[in-house]
């Protein structure tokens, strides 16, 4: 399929809009009528044709939006991208990394030509045409994680291991899920998780510990996490609580469908090379509850996790105020009616709703 590369915003105006292709593909977080923490990870070798998980990094219609949206986070905050001094080369491994795996999955957008450190990368979208030396910083307009995360979708935390934990030591963080790169920088695993409720005492984060610490390069794991915002926001951070936070209040009964919006996060992980850092993708999809309920499964399955989710997860989740309006338009669209297992539509077994 050759993607359509729209020109929109995700902020101001609001002008972004999922096609049906994006729509159908979209990762719905729920594989079962009910939801609670757990590890579920497993191994990202690809998935469905067309889906979000059959590419290594996912390229889609929103792709230069995107970018463009990031470009204007930096411009207002700097410290969106930092890198501790020891994570350079780390940096060097990811922008291998992506620049071979676009070049591979996406020949007809993105090029890579080497000879020996002498290389030269293609990004046509972005229009983009750059020859330079691997591992020469000099050669770059940016330090490696920042050149090579302004052309790629999703927010990039890279982890050093040390001393049997993870340490956030650098990152590229403008699409997060309310929290702070600036603030969580140099933590360890255990500490930046520290504000979500009832999984610590659950041992999930003991468990996804023991699991990150042994992925080995060439054997990527995936996840998936998700949020509520009101209005298609990529920037939800604390920076910028002032700005987002107040929008909940402008939801009712008659525009919901159209303002809230069900936030989404492939988490991906992939063992860098040289420098055996653990490199942290979060890529963010959307997709407002009008989208959502043009599919019968997700639609009566959103109802019911919402409805039965424990008060201190919606809290946590930012939605525990709009939990009524939400269920109200929601119960619409739940029929009652079994849910298959599994995230996927059931397209080829019912139709979509009008």
């Amino acid at each position: 399929m050759t993607i359509q590369f729209k020109d929109e915003t995700f902020r101001d105006d609001y002008t972004f809009k999922n096609s049906e292709w994006a729509v159908k593909r979209f990762p719905f977080p729920f594989h079962e009528d009910s939801y609670m923490y757990s590890v579920n990870m497993e191994q990202h070798k690809g998935g469905p044709e067309g889906s979000i998980y059959e590419k290594r990094f996912d390229v889609d219609e929103h792709y230069i939006s995107e970018m463009r949206d990031r470009s204007e986070v930096l411009k207002d905050d700097p410290l969106r991208c930092q890198s501790l001094p020891h994570m350079t080369l780390a940096g060097w491994d990811l922008l291998e990394l992506i620049m071979i795996s676009k070049s591979e999955d996406y020949p007809d957008l993105f090029e890579l030509h080497r000879n020996g450190n002498n290389w030269r990368w293609i990004n046509k979208p972005m229009q983009i045409d750059h020859s330079f030396t691997f591992l020469d910083d000099a050669t770059l307009p940016y330090g490696p994680m920042e050149y090579i995360t302004r052309q790629t979708q999703g927010d990039f935390v890279i982890l050093d291991q040390r001393e049997s934990n993870l340490w956030m030591d650098a990152g590229m963080v403008t699409t997060q899920a309310d929290w702070s790169l600036d603030f969580d920088i140099g933590m360890n695993f255990f500490e930046w998780h520290a504000p979500v409720p009832k999984a610590h005492e659950m041992g999930i984060f003991t468990r996804a510990l023991k699991f990150l610490l042994n992925i080995q390069q060439g054997a990527p794991a995936r996840r998936l996490n998700w949020t509520m915002t009101v209005n298609p926001l990529l920037d939800t951070s604390p920076e910028n609580y002032h700005k987002w936070g107040v929008q909940k209040g402008t939801l009712n009964p008659k525009n919901i469908g159209e303002k809230q919006y069900l936030r989404v996060e492939l988490q991906t992980f992939f063992r860098l090379p040289r420098s055996n850092a653990l490199v942290f993708p979060i890529r963010c999809y959307l997709a407002s509850f009008d989208d959502l309920m043009t599919v019968p499964k997700w639609g009566r399955r959103l109802h019911r996790v919402i409805r039965d989710l424990p008060e201190e997860l919606a809290t946590y989740k930012g939605f525990i105020d709009n939990r009524p309006m939400m269920l109200d338009y929601l119960s619409q669209y739940d029929d009652g009616k079994p849910t298959s297992d599994g995230i996927w539509p059931d397209l080829q077994t019912e139709p979509a709703r009008d």
